[in-house]
């Protein structure tokens, strides 16, 4: 009979979440044992794939503590302006920081990302990984939590923490409600080089058939200027975009880009997927927590998705950490009620605010548009709600755990 191999938690997603947490809790003196079935070789094998990340500012502060930042030294342009039009009319918003400030975020490869946790989490040996490895079976007691691999291997803890992303096989068995609609959307991402130079500003500028975004990336090893793109169709549409050649998908991509950077190439491969909404009603369960897009799924508008889970990262940290110290039993109800009363409002306000802009900017229509020029421009000259805005661009509004505040739990 094999040996059950025991952790303080167990994570069930290796993505850039659950990697994210379990060097936070390693950190703070607390084992995890991370299940995923994907290949960890193949997440980090070389040449750029066209996914890209804006990291908020808070965020960046929870990778200098946790000493991720400083594996991505020089692979990271800061967004130093985002600019808002409504279909490249006037009536611009945009939020500037001068470059001695702090930017409002960065723009990391995902591919970046994955190789600096990878070697986080090698240097981590409170972190032991089965990757890539499948589930047999999941076991959920009053007492704690077992899963055994399909090789017969046993892991168990106190806590099954679950961050396996929008389609989680163990939130849906566990019983976990989902509310979710189709936006009837495709989102096309990518990157761009171009003969302009970005000045590190984002554009997002939004289109009835829906929001287009231009992100600033470092520039490539050739010194060529480069950005990534996600660019919204209905769906309708999505199949004849990607059908386009790379020539014609360029030419489409410069129509919209209204030459704000001047001729571009593609330097990585177009990727497209159906957009939609889900959040779960609770974010927690018996000896269950959900964090990232296993407990909430949010249109790419403002390009918040990651940040939301990274925020879920910190709180749940926080509150594993603050519980260990007390002697608490790590799945006890009353310490998961803390996490959720903590993150359950914050996620459900962003998930929601973000399907309003979505909704918002999608009405077709002269006088549709004049309504949303007119807040842009309102927004431009009131001050206090434009910091209120640059605020939640940073990832520094609300309660903000320890982490994303710069500081050691």
């Amino acid at each position: 009979m094999n040996e059950t191999l025991r952790s303080d938690v167990l994570i069930s997603g290796g993505g850039l979440v659950g990697q994210t947490l379990a060097l936070a809790l390693a950190r703070h003196g607390l084992s995890s044992q991370i299940v995923d079935p994907a290949d960890p070789v193949a997440t980090i094998a070389p040449g750029f794939d066209g996914r890209a990340s804006a990291i908020a500012s808070a965020t960046w502060q929870m990778f200098e503590v946790l000493g991720i930042a400083d594996r991505l030294a020089g692979h990271g342009c800061p967004i130093h302006a985002i600019k808002v039009s409504d279909g490249g009319q006037a009536g611009e918003l945009d939020f500037v920081t001068s470059p001695e400030d702090r930017a409002l975020g960065t723009m990391i490869e995902n591919r970046r990302l994955r190789i600096a946790l990878a070697a986080g989490l090698a240097d981590a040996p409170l972190v032991r990984s089965f990757m890539p490895a499948e589930v047999a079976n999941r076991e959920i007691g009053a007492h704690g939590v077992t899963l055994t691999l399909a090789d017969g291997t046993r892991l168990a803890a106190p806590l099954l923490i679950v961050a396996e992303g929008r389609r989680s096989p163990t939130r849906d068995a566990a019983g976990f409600t989902i509310a979710g609609w189709s936006y009837h959307h495709h989102a096309m991402i990518g990157a761009v080089a171009h003969s302009k130079p970005h000045g590190s500003v984002a554009h997002e500028i939004f289109f009835p058939s829906g929001p287009f975004a231009l992100l600033p990336l470092v520039d490539d090893e050739r010194g060529r200027h480069r950005s990534a793109f996600v660019w919204t169709v209905s769906e309708k549409d999505g199949p004849g975009f990607a059908k386009l050649g790379d020539r014609g998908f360029t030419a489409e991509l410069e129509k919209r880009a209204g030459g704000l950077l001047g001729t571009m190439e593609l330097v990585a491969p177009r990727m497209t997927y159906p957009l939609g909404f889900h959040h779960s009603a609770s974010i927690v369960a018996d000896r269950v927590a959900l964090v990232g897009d296993a407990a909430h799924g949010i249109h790419p508008i403002a390009g918040q998705g990651l940040n939301l889970g990274l925020r879920d990262v910190a709180a749940l940290a926080e509150v594993l950490v603050e519980g260990a110290r007390l002697g608490l039993d790590l799945g006890d109800a009353a310490l998961l009620a803390r996490y959720q009363r903590w993150r359950g409002l914050d996620s459900l306000m962003v998930s929601l605010a973000t399907d309003s802009l979505t909704r918002l900017f999608g009405i077709p229509g002269r006088t549709a548009s004049a309504v949303r020029r007119a807040g842009l421009g309102a927004v431009q000259r009131l001050p206090a709600l434009k910091n209120f805005f640059m605020d939640e661009a940073r990832g520094e509004a609300g309660d903000l755990p320890r982490l994303l505040a710069g500081a050691e739990i």
